[in-house]
């Protein structure tokens, strides 16, 4: 029973692997061009509102810090459950303002801890695939039209303009209009539309015919992205 017990510390103490430093050299060279790649595709494919510049600066240092995490503890048992431990203390928190920062973030570690593991084929092919996907979906997505204007529309003359009024112009020279916001009050009416892109002679037209219902009416275009 004794020996058992010895074998089974020496298991835990005892490393297993041996970290070879030109498969980590390689690894760390491959993880900088992945994460240049994935930096400006993120900068220039994602919809996020935020800082995407300052926010995808961070992906090479998250999935370099995964790799050299996996290389170091995959060699030896005791080091994986000391990770584990570490990590029950120590606790992270970030503010993911939307679910595609979120989704790149998993896509760093998952390049960290594939290289960490030495499937660098795989991560390649994987990050082949990814690629391909997004810069697809892109080319499409930006030919086409999409809902990225705010239309706002208000009035110092609430009684003399009516929401019904407003929304059936909109929806006459817009394909696509989705109310986001409506105020009323005794001296303003307000009312924000999220609209698909139109064609300036269409916002010409729109302009024109909600200020022939009251010339205090006055209009707003903005693009969702300066949010």
């Amino acid at each position: 029973m004794n020996t058992k017990w010895e074998l089974f510390q020496k298991f835990l103490i005892t490393e297993s692997a041996q970290i070879s430093v030109n498969e980590f050299l390689i690894n760390s060279a491959v993880i900088v061009v992945l994460s240049f790649l994935l930096e400006r595709t993120y900068t220039k494919c994602a919809k996020s509102l935020s800082n995407r510049k300052m926010f995808a600066a961070n992906f090479m240092l998250i999935a370099f810090t995964t790799m050299l995490i996996i290389s170091i503890v995959k060699s030896s048992l005791a080091l994986s459950l000391g990770l584990v431990g570490a990590l029950s203390i120590v606790r992270f928190r970030a503010a993911i303002k939307e679910p595609e920062e979120l989704i790149y973030l998993f896509f760093a570690i998952s390049i960290g801890l594939g290289l960490g593991a030495n499937q660098t084929m795989i991560v390649l092919v994987a990050f082949v695939i990814a690629m391909m996907i997004l810069w697809i979906r892109f080319w499409f997505t930006s030919k086409s039209t999409s809902q990225n204007l705010f239309f706002t529309v208000s009035s110092s003359s609430p009684s003399k303009i009516q929401l019904n009024d407003i929304t059936r112009i909109i929806r006459e020279n817009f394909k696509h209009s989705e109310l986001k916001r409506f105020d009323e009050n005794k001296e303003i009416i307000e009312a924000s539309f999220l609209v698909e892109s139109p064609k300036p002679e269409n916002l010409q037209s729109c302009k024109n015919q909600l200020q022939k219902l009251n010339d205090t009416v006055k209009i707003t275009f903005v693009d969702n992205k300066s949010y």
